[in-house]
């Protein structure tokens, strides 16, 4: 191993110990049940609030994809900061309201909250089952994404398939033990390290290879035109349409995603989310460097083979290893704390709803009382949701090793499947005449017809995402469903959300 390798190494394992201190240690003194593990007690301020969220938007493909889209296609990749602005400006109005639904009711997920609206178990076990089929491939892509980070800090030295190892062992070993509040405090060091990297970045970059942006951007406006309009470069057509449709149905699923609703239910009121919600989209701002970074590349290293190493290209190439090691491990952070999140949201979907006995709505389920914190029944959810938190690590791992391309392809489709439970997990929760039956069958009209898009190769279709077509099947087949039955009674005001209760 040679002297920067070395060096590299020794400071990446370092980190690794302080993230298990800090993870681990986040929660004594705390609540053991499970509304502490999962929702940290409904207890954060604003501060974790954003550090929290922050921490899952900005994940590995930040340091990775981004530079690796911007080399590749160029300027398809500024969908990326578009939905999750947009996406915030949604969750403003919608986060506020799920939490105050949630906390009235005692509810920790998506999952949970179909489970009450619709009174039925059956409903919320579907509900949990599609989540954690969209989420796992993105604990793999995070896994693997550690892996490639590493191995480019460490200069090879530390292979792709022990950095997986390690990440998987540190994300676990934090997550199981003290739930959202320790990736919460992992947070803390992770956008110290990321906001310090990139803010460096963005001057190291341009003036060590070129003359500044000045130079960077007069080269793309002469040498690299189509980058800089849409389609992009060879980018398969992902046109304007593209973009829009894109944006618009990643910026309504990201206020669904399990992972984002977890960070939601954490918030000590709604205030608190709706202060997160106006600060997030700065942090989107950082979004820019790697970006630019891939812009540069495509002049320093115009044959890379791998675009998804522009970034880390540049910066072993160009700076001392302690420097690269700081680097690197930002971007392994923001793997490890999407990755914990992620697990977390599967454990808590699965552990209480498919094998913990629901939460009580359903009069059929075995568990005809909400669970109370701290009882037996609650202790006993919260061992089923680390263990299933556990077991989804453990299989996006083993996908890692052993099958690194299976679950990943899956992964393409997670948003737009994801986007087919908006009607069931969200539409429902206002739309008071919604059927469980109209739901369910819209849901999976929905699903079908992604996989059929996808299957046939037909997505986009005539350049629209698309996840937005089958969305549109997905409330047309609720609809019809809807309203092509008789009027039944107005249902509990509890059942369904209304403009007083996000107040």
């Amino acid at each position: 191993m040679s002297g920067s390798a070395a060096i590299a190494t020794t400071i990446f394992g370092l980190a690794m110990v302080a993230t298990l201190v800090i993870g681990v240690l986040s929660a004594r003194g705390r609540d053991k049940g499970m509304a502490e593990w999962s929702v940290s007690s409904r207890g954060l301020g604003v501060l974790f609030i954003w550090l929290l969220m922050a921490g899952e938007a900005y994940t590995s493909f930040s340091f990775l994809g981004t530079a690796g889209w911007s080399y590749s296609y160029g300027v398809p990749i500024l969908y990326l900061v578009a939905y999750l602005t947009v996406g915030y400006a949604v969750a403003y109005v919608v986060g506020p309201a799920l939490w105050t639904y949630a906390s009235r009711h005692k509810l920790l997920s998506i999952a949970d909250m179909a489970e009450h609206r619709f009174r039925s178990r059956p409903v919320g076990i579907l509900v949990a089952v599609c989540a954690t089929v969209f989420l796992v491939p993105y604990i793999q892509l995070q896994i693997q994404g550690m892996g490639v980070v590493v191995n480019a800090m460490t200069y090879d030295a530390v292979d792709l398939k022990v950095a997986a190892v390690v990440s998987f062992v540190v994300a676990e070993a934090f997550v199981l033990v003290s739930g959202l509040r320790g990736s919460a405090w992992v947070s803390v060091l992770k956008d110290l390290l990321v906001i310090s990297a990139v803010a460096f970045l963005a001057v190291w970059i341009p003036f060590h290879y070129l003359d500044g942006p000045g130079e960077l951007l007069d080269r793309m406006v002469t040498e690299k035109p189509e980058w800089l309009t849409f389609p992009g470069h060879a980018s398969g057509g992902l046109n304007g349409t593209w973009f829009v449709s894109t944006l618009l149905l990643n910026a309504v699923t990201i206020s669904i995603f399990p992972t984002t609703v977890a960070g939601y239910l954490s918030a000590r009121n709604p205030n608190a989310l709706r202060r997160n919600a106006i600060l997030l989209p700065w942090y989107q701002l950082l979004l820019f460097i790697p970006m630019m970074v891939g812009a540069v590349a495509l002049f320093v290293v115009p044959a890379l083979g791998n675009p998804d190493l522009a970034l880390f290209r540049l910066v072993t190439d160009s700076l001392p290893s302690p420097v690269v090691a700081v680097i690197g491990v930002a971007g392994a952070l923001s793997a490890i704390v999407p990755m914990s999140v992620f697990m977390l949201a599967i454990g808590t979907l699965c552990g209480r709803t498919l094998l913990g006995g629901g939460n009580g709505a359903d009069p059929r389920s075995p568990a005809r009382e909400p669970v109370r914190p701290g009882d037996a029944r609650d202790m006993r959810v919260k061992r089923l949701s680390q263990l299933v938190c556990f077991l989804a690590g453990l299989l996006a791992l083993g996908g890692a090793l052993f099958y690194p391309n299976t679950l990943v392809e899956l992964s393409v489709l997670s948003y737009e499947g994801l986007a087919q439970l908006v009607p069931l997990a969200l539409l429902s929760l206002y739309w008071r005449r919604m059927t469980a039956v109209a739901g369910v069958a819209g849901m999976l009209t929905g699903l079908a017809v992604v996989f059929l898009l996808w299957g046939t190769d037909n997505d986009p279709y005539h350049g629209v995402n698309g996840g937005v077509i089958a969305l549109a099947a997905n409330l047309a087949v609720t609809a019809a469903l809807t309203y092509g039955r008789p009027s039944p009674s107005v249902p509990p005001r509890e059942e369904a959300l209304s403009t007083k209760e996000s107040a």
